[in-house]
């Protein structure tokens, strides 16, 4: 028997769910048109930039929205530099920019036109630790090491910014006068995150280091 003229035909909720997901699903997948005219690779913005890395002049050709830690890490293979929140806020991608510690995940890379840069492999080799570094292995600063290469390069600064506070009054009496307090360096490199926890340690390893840098100013 046929279906007399505007008869309603009764719909199961399954029928009506499959009916929907297939209208979602059509509508969804854009035509092979506009898929082809997607622009070409070519087609992204690049600039040249040319920088000194470690004592070495470096040139590259970038997309103009790499940072800086992404040129390091993809372009130059210097991946002593680490990316961890990505956001600015762990420290751990921490380099030296013209001797100032910047978060290098929050530049561009283009920014940076003939600026020094200074990363971890520019500070030390095994056969050469930077001071830094050899107090960092001496007082166990470190844990999974990954927070240490921006730890590193941001204490190298902050004893730096530290010497540079004093008032110019006393800069005669520089070396008695520079005596960082430990509540002084743990506030400097609060932004620098460990999540092992070895910030007593990382603090004695910078005040060696101080006490040295005090030492050979004496000598």
């Amino acid at each position: 028997m046929h279906d007399e003229p505007g008869t309603i035909l009764p719909i199961s909720r399954r029928g009506l769910l499959a009916s929907s997901a297939a209208t979602v699903a059509m509508t969804a997948t854009p035509p092979l048109s506009s898929t082809a005219a997607a622009a070409p690779a070519s087609a992204v913005p690049t600039e040249s930039v040319s920088f000194s890395v470690n004592g070495e002049d470096r040139s590259l050709q970038l997309d103009t929205r790499v940072t800086l830690l992404d040129a390091l890490r993809e372009h130059l293979k210097l991946t002593g530099t680490k990316k961890g929140c990505d956001h600015g806020q762990c420290g751990a991608c921490t380099v030296l920019v013209n001797g100032e510690r910047i978060n290098s995940c929050l530049s561009f890379a283009v920014m940076h036109q003939g600026d020094e840069i200074t990363t971890i492999e520019g500070l030390g080799t095994p056969d050469d630790l930077h001071p830094m570094q050899a107090a960092f292995i001496e007082h166990d600063g470190y844990q999974c090491g990954y927070c240490t290469p921006g730890q590193i390069c941001s204490a190298v600064a902050v004893l730096d910014e530290i010497r540079k506070s004093i008032p110019s009054h006393v800069s005669g009496e520089l070396t008695g006068s520079f005596a960082p307090s430990e509540m002084e360096m743990r506030e400097r490199m609060s932004g620098n995150i460990c999540r092992c926890g070895a910030y007593s340690n990382i603090a004695e390893a910078m005040a060696q280091v101080a006490g040295e840098q005090v030492a050979g100013e004496s000598a």
